[in-house]
């Protein structure tokens, strides 16, 4: 199938930008504006102060979830003010605790690995986001952000990847989401989960660029924000203790794969599978976390060499329209943002007794055996650099070749 990337908004467009504060989404709204579109900057309101910033004077680093948001907005109207353009701060407090926060803790709790970002997107930036745009009245032509990612339409029906017609959703043609130029900041795999009726009016502007290039470009145009540094992660390190502090940590076993007791651990939510750092236990070899049994309040430690698997069960699928095609392909995987994609052999899977998952799921057999398969992670399928569906690994499956 050949796709076609969808038209980036033009002169007298109405585009409203989502902003961070940061280069991409700066540069975003600049380029828009030199463009001649009628723009409008928004920034979603996430913090809520509820964390206790360390009594050191340690600088916390930049992140999605921190005390700096007060600092990001107050650069971003200054500098929406000097392009003359309209700006708004949409309080998405309460959905973000809710929909990222709460779960974030509850996954960990369950043993599980969340991608905070990937719930974010969908919930929170693409949805709840655009929820209070339309509160506030503000129409607009076209949302967009300073993903590195491209939103494209497929020349076939949808079905047509499996051979399929005439079933519900088979016949249409959705947006769906592509891989950016920059194969190294690629953010498709974030944005696995959003709606392809959503994805109908969002843009990324940046989608043919590089990192590089959008530095450059930013400093051509002496934006501050050139020389700000990106975020590491949704929330500082420093307050992930914090967040896990409404309810006592309930220790445990570190044990081996024959269920020899290594040491103690703190509590499950304070691990991930792969994880080797703060594990505290010492061995004649290094050892990693390589599974999280909640039943059993244990930590399953072991070697690199371990942790590999074969194979994996994901639910909870969003696919383009809405078309679960519930039939066997091929396609390229992604497990994690920072892995690159593995060719599989994707088929639906029969629960067995005992079993409950989220929606119809699918096996996922690898070519090559995966490293640190972490359930409660994002898994993403893509057929010509195009995602086909995003879901979330429910389980590892070993040995299964």
């Amino acid at each position: 199938m050949l796709y076609t990337e969808l038209e980036q908004p033009a002169k007298g467009d109405r585009v409203v930008v989502g902003m961070s504060g940061g280069v991409d989404s700066t540069l975003t709204l600049k380029l828009l504006k030199e463009r001649g579109c009628e723009v409008t900057g928004v920034t979603m309101s996430l913090w809520k102060g509820d964390l206790e910033l360390p009594s050191d004077g340690r600088v916390l680093h930049d992140s999605c979830y921190g005390p700096g948001e007060e600092e990001d907005i107050a650069q971003c109207r200054e500098f929406c003010a000097s392009l003359g353009v309209p700006y708004y701060v949409i309080d998405v407090k309460e959905d973000y605790q809710r929909e990222v926060l709460d779960y974030f803790k509850a996954e960990y709790r369950a043993g599980r690995t969340p991608n905070p970002c990937v719930r974010c997107n969908r919930f929170i930036k693409f949805g709840a986001l655009l929820s209070g745009l339309q509160k506030l009245g503000l129409e607009y032509d076209y949302f967009c952000t300073g993903h590195y990612a491209k939103v494209v339409r497929g020349s076939e029906p949808v079905g047509s990847l499996y051979g399929i017609t005439g079933a519900p959703h088979a016949d249409e043609k959705p947006v769906q989401v592509a891989l950016s130029s920059d194969a190294g900041k690629d953010q498709s795999y974030f944005l696995c989960r959003i709606p392809s009726d959503v994805l109908e009016k969002v843009r990324f502007p940046l989608s043919s660029y590089t990192k590089q290039q959008v530095f450059a470009m930013a400093r051509e145009r002496n934006l501050s924000a050139a020389s700000r540094e990106e975020s590491q992660d949704f929330i500082p390190e420093e307050f992930k203790d914090q967040l896990f502090s409404d309810k006592p940590s309930v220790p445990g076993d570190f044990i081996d794969l024959d269920g020899h007791v290594l040491g103690k651990h703190r509590g499950i939510e304070h691990y991930t599978v792969g994880q080797r750092r703060g594990l505290g236990v010492s061995a004649a070899y290094p050892l990693y976390v390589a599974s999280i049994d909640v039943e059993h309040n244990t930590v399953v430690l072991a070697k690199d060499s371990d942790l590999f698997c074969s194979a994996l069960i994901a639910d909870d699928m969003v696919w383009p329209a809405s078309f679960d095609p519930q039939t066997a392909f091929d396609a390229q995987v992604k497990i994690r943002l920072a892995s690159p994609p593995v060719l599989a052999h994707i088929e639906p899977y029969v629960p067995q007794e005992g079993e409950v998952f989220t929606g119809k799921p699918y096996l996922v057999m690898f070519e090559q055996p995966q490293r640190a398969v972490a359930p409660g992670q994002s898994v993403v399928f893509y057929r010509d650099g195009v995602t086909v569906a995003g879901g979330i690994i429910s389980k590892r499956i070993e040995n299964r070749r």
